[in-house]
Parts: C-alpha cells; sequence; structure tokens
C-alpha cells in the first residue's frame, strides 16, 4: 500500500536565526494578485506624503563674519574643511564636523573677490581689491610664528576672480584680462583677453584640465585653450552672465548663471543652442555649483533663496529659503555630495542637506531596503496627479511668490503677443523662436 506525504526543506522556511525575519512562501503570478497595483499606488502616496513631513534641509548656521560672505571653497583633500571671503577682507577656515571656525587671517583691505585651494589640499589663493594676490598655508602658523603669507603678487589691476589648475601647478586670475601664472613666477605666463570689458569669474574644466571658461560684463562667455595661449570660441547672451561650472562628470558640459534669472547649461561643442534652460529663480543668479556626480547643480539667486536642478529638466527639484537669510551671493556642494553650503548678505554661512528628507547617521540594512523600495515606488507613480502635486508642492516667501505669478501673466501677455504677430503677419515672414534659441545673440569662434 502507497502512503502519499508532503515532504518540506526545512531551509525554506526556517529562520538562521531568532532575529530574522520570517520567511515567507510567494507566488508571483499575477492573476493571484489583482490588487497589487492599487496597493502600491497607496504606499508611494504615504511615501510622498512622509518626505514632505520629514523634509527639514536646514542644519546648522556658521557665524563669526562681520560683512557678507563674498566667496567659499573647499578642500580637495578634507570633507570637513570649509574656507570662506569676506566683504570686509578676513578669511575664515571652519570645521564642519565640530561647526566651529578654526582660524581667521585678515587677509586683504576692502573685498575677498576670489579664492581657491591648491589641488594637493596643502595650501589657497586667494585675490581682493588691493590688487593682491596672496598663497595661504592650509595648516595655522606654528607656536610663535606670524600670520603671514607664503606668497604675494602685487598686481596692477583688481583682480576679480581666481581659480587653480586641477593637477598642476598652476592658476588663473581674471579682471581686466585672464592671467595664468605659475605658483614660482611672479609675472604671468600668459595673458587672454577678448573684448575690452571686466572678466568677472574664471573656472578650470576638471576633466579637460587645459580648458577654462569665463565671464565679462558685455554679456560673453569665452573659452580658452591653455595650450594654444588664445580664445577658442565665446557665445553673446541677451544679459550677463555672473558665473559658470564645468560639469564633473561630462567635460564638455557647463552651465551658465545668468542675470535674466535663468541658468543655462552649454555643450561647449555647439555653443549656439543650450542643452537645457533653466528657469524658476525670479531674480539674478548669481552662483552656481555642481553635485559631484554631475547630475544636479545648486544656484545661489538674488531673490534670496537657494534652489536644486537636474541636469536634465528645466524646473527646480528643491527650494530652500529661511526667514533671515538674505541675498545669496556663494554656494558650494560638498564633495561627499550630501550637503550644500551657501554664503549670504547677512554674514552667516548655511550647512543644507542636499536631499531635504534624507535621515543622518547610519541606517540600518532594513531602513536602506525601506528607502530604496519608497523611492522607486515614488518614480513608478511620479507622474500621478495626486503624487505629483504633492511631491512638487512647496512653501514660498510672499516676495518669491507674488513675483513668480507676475513673470507668469508678463510670459503668457508675451506669448499671446508673438502668436497675434505671427498670425496677422504673411505665411513665413514671423517665425516661431524656441526658448533655447530666444536668448543667444550669436557664437563667435
Amino acid at each position: 500500500m502507497k502512503v502519499k506525504m508532503l515532504s518540506r526543506n526545512p531551509d525554506h522556511y526556517v529562520r538562521e536565526t531568532k532575529l530574522d525575519l520570517h520567511r515567507v512562501p510567494r507566488n508571483y503570478d499575477p492573476t493571484l494578485h489583482p490588487f497589487e497595483v492599487p496597493r502600491e499606488y497607496i504606499r508611494a502616496l504615504n511615501a510622498t506624503k512622509l518626505e514632505r513631513v520629514f523634509a527639514k534641509p536646514f542644519l546648522a548656521s556658521l557665524d563669526g563674519h562681520r560683512d557678507g560672505v563674498n566667496c567659499l571653497a573647499k578642500n580637495p583633500k578634507s570633507l570637513a574643511t570649509v574656507l570662506s571671503g569676506a566683504c570686509d577682507g578676513e578669511v575664515k577656515i571652519w570645521n564642519l564636523t565640530k561647526r566651529k571656525c578654526i582660524r581667521t587671517i585678515q587677509a586683504h583691505e576692502g573685498f575677498v573677490r576670489g579664492i581657491c585651494t591648491r589641488f594637493c589640499g596643502t595650501s589657497f589663493f586667494t585675490v581682493g581689491d588691493d590688487k593682491t594676490v596672496k598663497q595661504w598655508k592650509m595648516d595655522g602658523p606654528s607656536c610663535g610664528e606670524e600670520e603671514e603669507p607664503l606668497h604675494t603678487i602685487l598686481g596692477k589691476t583688481v583682480y576679480t576672480g581666481i581659480d587653480h589648475h586641477w593637477r598642476e601647478a598652476v592658476f588663473a586670475t581674471c579682471g581686466q584680462q585672464v592671467d595664468i601664472w605659475d605658483e614660482q613666477r611672479t609675472n604671468p605666463i600668459c595673458s587672454m583677453t577678448w573684448g575690452f570689458d571686466s572678466i568677472s569669474s574664471v573656472k578650470f574644466n576638471p576633466i579637460e584640465t587645459f580648458l577654462l571658461g569665463s565671464c565679462a560684463s558685455d554679456r560673453n562667455i569665452v573659452l580658452y585653450d591653455m595650450r594654444q595661449a588664445t580664445p577658442l570660441k565665446k557665445v553673446i547672451l541677451d544679459m550677463r552672465t555672473n558665473t559658470i561650472c564645468w560639469n564633473p562628470m561630462e567635460a564638455f558640459i557647463f552651465t551658465a548663471a545668468n542675470e535674466d534669472y535663468n541658468l543655462y547649461t552649454f555643450d561647449m561643442r555647439a555653443l549656439d543652442t543650450p542643452v537645457m534652460v533653466h528657469m524658476d529663480h525670479v531674480s539674478a543668479v548669481l552662483d552656481v555649483d555642481y553635485s559631484p556626480t554631475g547630475r544636479e547643480f545648486v544656484s545661489a539667486s538674488f531673490d534670496k533663496s537657494i534652489r536644486i536642478f537636474p541636469v536634465d529638466k528645466s524646473r527646480s527639484r528643491e527650494v530652500y529659503h529661511t526667514k533671515r537669510m538674505q541675498h545669496v551671493i556663494c554656494v558650494k556642494w560638498t564633495a561627499d555630495s550630501k550637503y550644500i553650503m551657501s554664503g549670504s548678505d547677512e554674514m552667516n554661512i548655511r550647512l543644507w542637506k542636499a536631499n531635504a528628507s534624507e535621515k543622518l547617521g547610519v541606517l540600518t540594512s532594513r531602513e536602506k531596503a525601506a528607502t530604496d523600495y519608497n523611492q522607486k515606488l515614488k518614480e513608478k507613480f511620479q507622474h500621478h496627479p495626486h503624487i505629483k502635486r504633492i511631491s512638487r508642492h512647496r512653501h514660498l516667501p510672499k516676495s518669491i511668490y507674488s513675483q513668480i505669478q507676475e513673470q507668469r501673466i508678463m510670459k503668457e501677455a508675451r506669448r499671446r503677443k508673438e502668436l497675434n504677430r505671427i498670425k496677422h503677419s504673411k505665411p513665413g515672414s514671423v517665425q516661431m523662436v524656441s526658448e533655447k534659441k530666444k536668448h543667444i545673440v550669436a557664437v563667435v569662434k
């Protein structure tokens, strides 16, 4: 006589330890789970709501400056070290871990116009209104020594910006022209100029390190090749560009912060049309800095707010502001991609989380799994109207909110006028111009 019996392998259902979760067998046949999508939608909705509940991006305020913060710099070898220059000529070195100032230097008379660190992190350079370029040790002076610069270069004109080469002992300054300097010499290796207006910013490319870009007061963005000692090409925009920042992952991509409230992402191989126009600010954009991943960048504006933009989106995903924060002059994204620093008119440096609802500290494996699962759910249902409305909603100051409404009305009026002009003109005589090409005046090679 045969007796049929069930046989199971204990490894399939028994926990290895009492701390493990019970193993639950599951059949993935969709006909057995008719309510799977509604269930996931509810989870995505709850995850989106909780993300807004826990969105507390502000971490700390570093106060100690006696005038507005004009420039910021990161130490490439230390995540916790940040340098800041103020409008009274004072430079402070901060420890972000302790949130304290560890060193103060009276570097210049007048504004500190620019500050940058050497690629090895042992020293840093400053330029100011007193027409000098100074090199300082990153570590403080020894006991009994006075605080003095390692080298001082006296220039003929005021320098408005400085940036260091990413691999060599070379740095660039800008003012009436772009000067390339060797650290061991007191005269520039070469000077490059294209036009007659003053240059406000200069930046080395972090990948193709012989390339650099600059912004001039005559609305130009000029690209230079250090090997040829000549300008390559320039693009002229409708309004002046305040600064540019190169993408650290894509050598040919850079983003420009403009006075017309927009940011423009360009591919340097085709400057006649920007890759993307980023619109959300309601006043001049003063500074921009990329995330180390190259997928996002942060911008600082005269409208007393900072915004985080994805590279491939025209609208910002996040806006940060406080009641006390005034015009934001400079902004930096830390090298671990987790934090953002902003320096503003009212003498404070603020530290923010790059992801507003991210939990700080050590996460357990179950917390990581839950976070990843919720993120995938939000991406899956991101275009559903209710979830989209909750995830995009932000409380804005009344000044910014009213300016957004006003600019929306103005933009609609301009669009109506343009459509009416096309409608009542001879067919083909008036062309519709895209938003990307609207702000480009010319490209000169």
